[in-house]
């Protein structure tokens, strides 16, 4: 996470990673989630808070999936069914499952064809927000495997040179296996900066960065300033000079592969919630699996030791900072804004559950 999205040190609270653990199933059970969805749904949260992957985590989803269960829009018992079937892939109606659940269902699905046939895909329509795609890439580390996660997320963003919403955030993320060197797990939407934190900017009271949104009209705004009413996000790029048509062809193909595969419309023309596409590649399958990471390690390690630009102080590769983020929040806690604790203070107490939370 850039540092414009990270609570000011002088007013974050810090909350144990186990306390707000708690604190969120008792919530998700609290609405009526059963005991092993509650579970589930958190692990998926307090992946994204643990690797600084704010956006995704409590501070923005956890209220959002709250409403949505209030309003109906998650259904807690669903009865989610296989609608087409083949040896390596299948698509998965979720009855509008929350994402947080369905999502590493599809992709256990995913990695159990993989084991059989060495690749496992899994197509899933008619569900919700899923929380973190890397969480579901990273699921196949274990296994010894490639995760690939995508998501067709809201229809926030504009083709390039247009004024129109007509295309999802849509994020891709690849999760690569090593043997000694933090695993490589990229995780990106394909417009130039997630809806999510352009909520955090707001909350924080943070300009908006050139090339990341456009006013209500259309026309991208260059410049560092406040978010405007009305805004509206561009693709991965910024303009088309700076190669955004790559950001708009990418986040047509997540559109594709997940809507379109599921048989349930594209774009805001959309039928039945929110898709996703799950992937596992079984590296034993097409190759050694110890010079395969072996070799992951080796190119890990020239990254991470090549020469930096003037200016900077350390070359990253995609996972090594959020691994990082990870032993440092699992120490001193993970920090979150004022406001952030205000609400979950409110929900405790409306749903007359216990508060652990600090002040």
């Amino acid at each position: 996470m850039l540092e414009r999205f990270h609570v000011p040190s002088e007013i974050a609270i810090r909350v144990q990673p186990d306390v707000m653990r708690q604190t969120v199933e008792d919530i998700f059970r609290g609405l009526g989630m059963p005991d092993e969805h509650a579970k589930q749904s958190t692990d998926v949260l307090l992946y994204a808070d643990v690797r600084g992957i704010e956006s995704h985590g409590v501070s923005n989803m956890l209220r959002v999936y709250v409403q949505s269960i209030r309003d109906g829009r998650i259904n807690l018992n669903p009865k989610w069914r296989i609608t087409h079937d083949a040896p390596a892939i299948c698509t998965i109606d979720s009855d509008g499952a929350h994402g947080g659940v369905i999502g590493p269902e599809a992709m256990r699905i995913a990695i159990d064809r993989a084991r059989q046939f060495g690749i496992g895909a899994v197509a899933v329509a008619n569900g919700g927000h899923f929380g973190a795609a890397a969480y579901h890439a990273a699921m196949a580390l274990e296994h010894d495997m490639i995760g690939v996660a995508m998501t067709a997320g809201g229809v926030g963003v504009l083709p390039t040179g247009g004024a129109e919403r007509l295309i999802g955030l849509n994020p891709i993320a690849v999760a690569i296996p090593t043997q000694r060197e933090p695993p490589f797990i990229f995780d990106a939407s394909m417009s130039s900066v997630a809806g999510n934190k352009v909520r955090l900017l707001q909350r924080l009271g943070a300009p908006t960065a050139p090339g990341w949104i456009a006013d209500a009209d259309g026309t991208p705004i260059m410049e560092e300033r406040e978010i405007p009413e009305g805004f509206m996000i561009l693709p991965l790029g910024g303009t088309r000079e700076i190669g955004s048509h790559k950001g708009y062809g990418l986040g047509v193909i997540v559109e594709v592969l997940t809507t379109v595969l599921a048989g349930t419309g594209a774009g805001p023309d959309r039928r039945a919630g929110q898709a996703h596409h799950f992937i596992a590649y079984d590296v034993k399958q097409f190759t050694d699996l110890d010079v395969f990471k072996d070799d992951t390690d080796t190119y890990m390690r020239r990254l991470r030791e090549s020469k930096p630009a003037p200016g900077e102080e350390r070359v990253w590769y995609a996972g090594l900072p959020e691994h990082e983020e990870e032993a440092e929040r699992r120490e001193r806690g993970i920090p979150y804004h004022p406001e952030v604790i205000g609400w979950f203070k409110a929900t405790l107490a409306e749903l007359g559950l216990p508060d652990r939370l600090p002040s």
